[in-house]
């Protein structure tokens, strides 16, 4: 089963403090990494594939070594492709796949993409990258993304698949903060908004 997440910012201290951006209300850091690799872990095995839309892991001044981000990603279960974010750089990805492991499938766990990925899920396609892309009049196409974090673009063919994504506000089962999600809770998300946003075009 593939999963879709983004926007993890694993060590980054600052998002809990007060703020509209990105609210993450955690007594530490460490709690706050434990909170996503629980709410992943008990999602995914590693028969599994997760599209991370980018933004593994930031602390300001002070950024996480490629090894920090490494020893964090290997205690996420699945396979996983990478989509490089703003705060995401080549020479970590180098690291990550000179570092890569084999699966029990023989594949290898860690995947890297530099601008997105292209699935198609029941009759539709997710286009999946970091920033939101303007698709202007399509027909079942869905572009998945991350970047904005505790923000939503006004078009129901972008979802935002961020850790701190409004979107997820839609869903009908209330998951753990953290947890990836599926293709089907991506097209309940698209159907609710399309619907939100037909009614405020209608006020």
């Amino acid at each position: 089963m593939n999963y879709f997440i983004a926007d993890t910012h694993f060590y980054h201290y600052q998002l809990l403090e007060p703020n509209n951006f990105a609210p993450r209300h955690f007594g530490n850091v460490d709690e706050m990494n434990q909170a996503m690799i629980d709410a992943w872990n008990a999602r995914v095995d590693d028969n599994d594939r997760v599209y991370h839309l980018g933004d593994i892991s930031m602390r300001p001044q002070d950024y996480p070594t490629n090894q920090e981000t490494y020893d964090m990603l290997r205690q996420l279960n699945g396979h996983i492709t990478l989509i490089k974010g703003n705060h995401d750089y080549h020479a970590l990805f180098k690291f990550i796949d000179k570092h890569n492991v084999t699966m029990a499938d023989g594949k290898p766990k860690y995947e890297f993409e530099d601008v997105g990925s292209l699935l198609k899920f029941d009759h539709h396609q997710f286009y999946c990258t970091h920033y939101p892309m303007l698709l202007g009049k399509v027909d079942k196409i869905i572009n998945l993304h991350g970047h904005i974090h505790h923000y939503s673009v006004p078009i129901p063919e972008n979802i935002n698949v961020g850790v701190d994504a409004p979107e997820r506000d839609l869903l009908s089962e209330d998951l753990p903060w953290g947890s990836p999600l599926r293709g089907e809770e991506i097209l309940e998300m698209y159907d609710k908004k399309k619907k939100e946003l037909a009614k405020m075009q209608r006020k």
